[in-house]
């Protein structure tokens, strides 16, 4: 466990050092500026709670997931109100106080996975059943991601809804009953995204990208350029050009490319490398857990953090539509950066809290390995 515990430091420190890095070379162009150091701040404030919740033992943390699963709910319905919440872009996702925002659904992406963990564990026996196990669970997070597809967020969503399905699926749900609520939400982001002009034209972008690569494909289309450019070393940090307002949000969304523009194929497939062996960590962390919740908990984290990754990196290749979800560790975003690192807190916790007595019968990789046949 030690030895997946520091692999699993190694790759976050290596991933937040490389987005600091980026973000550096970013700032160099004169329309953004101060991105280092507020995102400094972010991740101290970040490490702080990283480090305040790994000290604490996860086991507790059940006692106040009802009030923890209210409060997301409070926060997600309260951005939603003109003159509360902040309309940038379209979207009214923020709260903003003064010169610091702060984005509600990063912390209801923790929120609704330690909700979900604590209910596969309590209800455990239930969870073959279509009422208990199903229907009632995804009323729970239904409700947070309708919240945030109101906003609206799209990816973050569908995001939310499959990492809860994955965690009601290890913990035992049957995936038959999981099928008709997947397709009716599924028809539903098809219809909003059939009945929104703009998100229509990136999804036909995506499926046509020279017939809209000066317009709505032209961010994916320069992306892929700036990747190109990169070669296998990069052209050197701070010689990009592509973030000189070639590349638009290149340092949120599309940081990826710019970190592959400077620092060549080597750097995006270090960066590859370090989130798998960031969920490989994950993983071995939830498989050894003593208990249900901490298994349940542990995967829920890892996948969460991993499909972002997965999502980010598939958009900045075009393998995926434009979608705005930011890399883990390294796009700018204080809300991100701060709660991916209690993220890694809960799974340190989970890790520190191990001992070599298996008192559970998910506590094994054979287990785990039955748990993902649920799935299949």
């Amino acid at each position: 466990m030690k030895t997946a515990l520091t692999l699993l430091i190694f790759s976050v420190a290596s991933l937040v050092s490389l987005g600091m890095i980026t973000l550096y070379s970013a700032s160099m162009n004169p329309d953004v500026k101060n991105l280092v150091f507020k995102q400094s701040v972010a991740f101290f404030i970040g490490l702080t709670g990283c480090g305040l919740v790994a000290a604490y033992d996860y086991r507790k943390l059940p006692h106040y997931a009802p009030a923890l699963y209210f409060g997301v709910v409070l926060m997600l319905a309260l951005v939603l109100i003109p003159g509360v919440g902040t309309y940038t872009n379209g979207a009214r996702r923020w709260f903003v106080f003064g010169g610091l925002s702060f984005q509600p659904s990063e912390a209801a992406k923790i929120g609704i996975i330690l909700v979900m963990a604590h209910y596969g564990s309590n209800y455990k026996k239930y969870m073959t059943r279509f009422w208990a196990g199903t229907v009632f669970p995804m009323g729970i997070f239904g409700v947070v991601a309708l919240l945030i597809f109101r906003e609206p967020d799209y990816g973050t969503t569908l995001l939310v809804a499959a990492v809860c399905s994955i965690v009601l699926l290890l913990a035992g749900v049957r995936w038959i009953h999981l099928f008709p609520p997947i397709v009716a939400g599924f028809s539903l982001i098809v219809y909003a995204i059939a009945t929104n002009q703009n998100r229509m034209n990136r999804i036909l972008a995506w499926v046509f990208p020279d017939k809209f690569q000066d317009g709505t494909g032209y961010q994916a289309h320069e992306a892929k350029l700036a990747l190109g450019m990169g070669g296998w070393q990069g052209v050197g940090l701070g010689n990009g050009v592509q973030k000189l307002g070639r590349v638009p949000e290149n340092q949120t969304d599309f940081i990826f490319s710019i970190l592959g523009e400077e620092l060549g194929l080597i750097a995006t497939l270090s960066v590859i490398l370090l989130f798998m062996l960031l969920v490989f960590c994950g993983i071995y962390i939830a498989a050894k857990s003593n208990n249900d919740f901490g298994f349940l908990l542990a995967s829920g984290i890892t996948f969460m953090i991993g499909l972002q990754a997965f999502i980010n990196i598939g958009v900045v290749t075009s393998f995926l539509p434009n979608k705005g979800i930011a890399l883990p560790f390294i796009s700018y975003g204080g809300s991100n950066l701060t709660m991916m690192l209690v993220a890694i807190g809960i799974l340190i916790s989970v890790g520190l809290h191990v001992d070599n007595v298996e008192s559970n019968p998910m506590n094994s990789f054979d287990s785990m390995e039955s748990s993902f046949k649920r799935i299949l």
